[in-house]
């Protein structure tokens, strides 16, 4: 019997359960997949709360990463033995193995294991489409990040850097900005402590960022606002802290024409191309060393209730998976 993480109701971690499950052979276009590392995501908590909707009871995580064990009728591209990952499929990813459509896959390159493709696959490809699709950077181009320690804020700082773009990123503690700084931070603002806005626009010299990337969401939006250029953008990637709050249209003329978008990696991976292009763009960069991807913390499947503790406290750094 296979074994997975499913929830019946929706809460805290708590209502996480690990048992076995039953997984049949595939159908036509799909694939089972011995699943040899899981991603552990902020987004898996929103689904487990209810801010995501999901229809009960269901299983748990979007991303992982193993070895394709059967093919289904009609699956062109796989066979079994390829190592495959992958993103914003059905929950079920928490699971020693399942059956999914071969549609979502993307093949990993032998120069990458399995458990650093389940670390950065969603963050890696939401790190992409935020710089290569969102709005057009310059090099010399400075921005603001939050959550810079985080597992998107990682890759995204270092991929920034390749692209010459100065990095202002928001920590929450003096270990988490060393680490920043680390992966080419240029300014570190503890949050905790400091006036964000204040401090970005003494680091811009009055003018304020062209784009502010927020995955925190209810407790930086106002300092994401007030950090703003003229017609500067906000874009609003993650809800850390809570929804983001309702925005009143004059306020963003009065503070300078600004931009606000809500983008759902969903929606820059849809198209296979596109998807193929970002990953193919993610993967040679860690492939050849310009992006490294450390995973700094390592769960098994039985330790979910723990995992989702640990993220919801801020105590991970960086990117957290699942070893099977």
């Amino acid at each position: 019997m296979a074994q997975a993480v499913r929830f019946y109701e929706t809460g805290g971690p708590e209502v996480l359960r690990w048992e076995e499950v039953t997984v049949g052979e595939p159908g036509p276009g799909e694939v089972r997949i011995r699943h040899e590392a899981v991603g552990l995501n902020f987004a898996d908590t929103y689904f487990r709360s209810g801010l995501y909707p999901a229809a009960l009871p269901a299983g748990m995580g979007v991303e992982a990463a193993g070895v394709i064990e059967a093919v289904g009728p009609g699956v062109d591209g796989f066979r079994p033995g390829d190592r495959v990952t992958y993103t914003g499929s059905p929950l079920g990813a928490y699971s020693t193995e399942r059956v999914m459509s071969a549609e979502h896959l993307i093949a990993i390159p032998d120069e990458i294991g399995c458990d650093v493709a389940a670390a950065m696959t969603m963050r890696g490809l939401t790190t992409a489409y935020l710089l290569r699709r969102i709005h057009p950077l310059n090099a010399g181009d400075t921005v603001l990040l939050h959550a810079a320690a985080g597992g998107v804020g990682l890759i995204f700082t270092q991929w920034a850097k390749l692209l010459g773009l100065t990095v202002i990123g928001t920590v929450s503690s003096e270990e988490k900005a060393e680490i920043a700084r680390a992966h080419g931070c240029d300014h570190v603002v503890l949050y905790t402590r400091e006036d964000v806005a204040a401090r970005v626009r003494e680091i811009t010299g009055g003018a304020g960022v062209p784009v502010v990337y927020d995955s925190i969401g209810k407790t930086t939006f106002d300092a994401s606002l007030d950090s703003l250029a003229r017609r500067g953008l906000l874009v609003c990637f993650g809800t850390a802290s809570g929804p983001t709050p309702p925005i009143e249209a004059m306020r963003l003329a009065v503070k300078g024409s600004l931009f606000v978008t809500r983008p759902a990696l969903a929606d820059y991976i849809a198209d296979p191309a596109e998807r193929a292009e970002l990953a193919g763009e993610l993967f040679s960069h860690v492939a050849a060393g310009r992006i490294r991807i450390e995973i700094n913390q390592r769960y098994e499947l039985p330790d979910a209730v723990r995992a989702h503790r640990d993220l919801e406290s801020g105590r991970s750094i960086g990117s957290s998976v699942f070893t099977l």
